[in-house]
């Protein structure tokens, strides 16, 4: 499938990372992407900010998104995460990811560094004339200091491998600008909002609560799609806990300890992250109960 500005949308899954004894746990990807293929993501996203890429080597980043796109063997669309703060670092990634199959790739804003607009702009457009694939710029300040502005968006629009954007600032006005001023693809960033986004004209979401609730999320932007606000709203209602529960700690703490609760995946860390403390984890575990998502769990298991 060529992703284009147009077929753009759905319910795409920022998808964990296992490891088992620090190790990359290829047998827990495999049991995850066959249950979300199972469940209807429309696509898949290795090596974002849910994925832990901050903490992978450059060989473990690399056999990760080789991973995935040999094993989805292209049932869904493979998105590869492939940004940094180091504009070659980036396109030395992206040029990886492009050799081996990828479909498109999620670029985060260079975080630390906090460049100006135009270093952003020649940033993503330096990215653009070294590979042939298409770009989704990843907007998340509060992750990286740095905000895109529409205005940077917008000259970047004119480039064609440019198709949309991964827009997590949690400012409703930037959806807004965004749709007015491009022909871009938003994607919500912010599981919370994905529904208030939508109705701005937003085309879907990168999600962190696709990783526990994929059928769930799946149908709640199908249905706003669809024109379905009735049960997209009613979906959203359901969901709204658990999106909210999901960041009680810096993600993905809570959705991979979810996860290991559902029996999907062992939840382990890599420093400076660690395990969910006792009490959020209470909290967290009583939501998956009450969202009737702890039900099979002992079975996957």
């Amino acid at each position: 499938m060529v992703l284009t500005r147009k077929n753009l949308k759905g319910s795409i899954v920022a998808l964990v990372s296992p490891f088992r004894q620090g190790k990359i746990d290829e047998a827990g990807f495999q049991k995850l992407i066959d249950w979300h293929i199972a469940n209807g993501t429309d696509m898949i996203v290795p090596c974002g900010t849910t994925g832990e890429a901050a903490t992978m080597s450059h060989d473990e980043h690399k056999r990760v998104m080789s991973l995935v796109i040999d094993y989805v063997n292209q049932r869904v669309p493979v998105i590869c995460g492939a940004g940094s703060n180091a504009t070659a670092e980036a396109i030395e990634l992206c040029e990886y990811a492009e050799k081996i199959g990828a479909d498109g790739l999620l670029i985060v804003t260079p975080y630390y560094n906090k460049p100006p607009q135009e270093g952003l702009y020649r940033h993503y457009e330096a990215i653009a004339k070294k590979v042939n694939v298409p770009i989704i710029i990843y907007n998340v300040p509060g992750r990286t200091g740095i905000c895109i502005s529409p205005k940077t968006i917008q000259r970047l629009s004119k480039i064609d491998q440019f198709i949309g954007v991964k827009e997590a600032s949690g400012q409703l006005d930037m959806t807004n600008e965004i749709v007015a001023m491009t022909d871009l693809a938003v994607l919500s960033g912010d599981d919370a909002l994905t529904l208030p986004l939508l109705s701005a004209g937003a085309r879907g979401v990168i999600s962190v609560t696709a990783n526990v609730a994929p059928k769930l999320m799946r149908d709640m932007v199908h249905a706003a799609l669809d024109g379905d606000l009735g049960k997209a709203s009613k979906i959203h209602q359901a969901l709204f806990p658990l999106s909210k529960t999901l960041f009680i700690e810096t993600n993905p703490i809570p959705v991979k300890t979810a996860l290991e609760e559902m029996g999907l995946i062992h939840a382990e860390f890599r420093l400076p992250l660690c395990e969910m403390g006792a009490e959020n984890r209470k909290k967290l575990k009583a939501v998956l109960q009450s969202s009737g998502l702890l039900e099979g769990a002992q079975a996957r298991g």
